[in-house]
């Protein structure tokens, strides 16, 4: 049997491990939003509105997503007073993406399986782009049990993220009502309905295809899966595209490697500690990994310290830039 004709007839996941199961509210949340915006955005785009949801597009999914929750709570790249971390959870809730707790947990269950050789088909990517898209953005992972996973128990106790967790999509469509009482319904079209609609395919699909096509300049011994690096998706997406980077250094702020690999979510993260808002930052460029997936292949660049810059803001700020496009050498 072809490798094709295999990975079409794999269980999502073996049952003793659980089952993946249609969540009519995942694709309900799905669907009323990409529905809603392709009948009311045409009507009521504008330059100002645009413009205002790239901010918002930033604020949520840079700050909120792949700094506080992925780099910071998920990774514990860096260490952060605990009124930031609220803020910074409480921008991913709206991005529209979910509950944080449920973003962990999921983290934590496809980590598990994708750095073993017998990852479940639902965490893989022996499949195709409509099967993904079916899967992940209709169906829900619902385990046998969560002991193997190790879920963090200050996590799972936070109150913070518990209520956030129940609560998630109230903000966001509160969000909307506010948009539009200030602004206008254009605006809660642009700015809420079509941005977050936006984010869940884009994150999805930037999701899958750094696992599938691009650049792999790490092998993880034992992995099933590891990644890739795409520049157009990396750079868009704050980082997160350079994929096969972040599988091999999970515990680095840092995604991007070469030159050309502009993270803003980096960048974001030095200004943050420029600001003291963060500390204990690790990074590959600065000599600090607790664990280091594999070995790269010859011409990654070295890992050497690399302190934040000194000096005033604006000079720092240049800096900044200079230092995400540098090679850490």
């Amino acid at each position: 049997m072809n490798f094709r004709r295999r990975a079409s007839l794999d269980p999502p996941v073996p049952p003793n491990l659980g089952s993946v199961r249609f969540s009519w509210p995942k694709s309900i949340w799905l669907w009323g939003h990409g529905i809603a915006t392709l009948l009311l955005l045409p009507g009521a785009l504008g330059g100002a509105r645009t413009a205002w949801a790239l901010v918002l597009t930033y604020l949520t999914l840079c700050l909120g997503h792949s700094v506080g929750l992925h780099r910071g709570l998920i990774h514990r790249t860096y260490e952060a007073p605990r009124p930031v971390r609220r803020v910074l959870v409480g921008l991913f809730v709206l991005t529209g993406l979910g509950g944080p707790l449920s973003w962990i947990r999921l983290h934590r269950v496809r980590d598990f399986w994708q750095n073993r050789p017998d990852c479940p088909a639902y965490f893989a990517y022996r499949h195709g782009l409509a099967r993904d898209f079916w899967w992940n953005l209709h169906h829900g992972f619902r385990p046998a049990s969560w002991e193997a996973y190790g879920l963090d128990p200050a996590l799972e106790q936070d109150g913070t993220l518990r209520f956030l967790e129940r609560t998630w999509w109230l903000w966001i469509l509160a969000s909307y009502g506010l948009l539009a009482w200030l602004f206008g319904p254009g605006a809660a079209v642009v700015c809420g309905i079509a941005r977050t609609s936006g984010g869940i395919v884009g994150h999805w699909f930037i999701g899958y295809w750094t696992h599938k096509h691009g650049e792999r300049r790490f092998t993880l011994p034992g992995a099933s899966e590891h990644g890739s690096n795409s520049l157009p998706l990396g750079w868009i997406s704050f980082g997160e595209g350079f994929h096969n980077n972040h599988h091999a250094l999970p515990d680095s702020a840092r995604m991007g490697i070469l030159r050309r690999e502009f993270d803003l979510g980096w960048v974001t993260i030095l200004g943050l500690e420029r600001l003291g808002l963060v500390t204990g930052v690790r990074s590959w460029s600065r000599g600090i990994l607790p664990r280091i997936a594999a070995d790269p292949h010859p011409g990654t660049p070295s890992r050497s310290a690399r302190k934040a810059p000194p000096g005033p803001f604006f000079g720092w700020a240049r800096r900044a830039f200079v230092t995400a496009f540098s090679k850490g050498t």
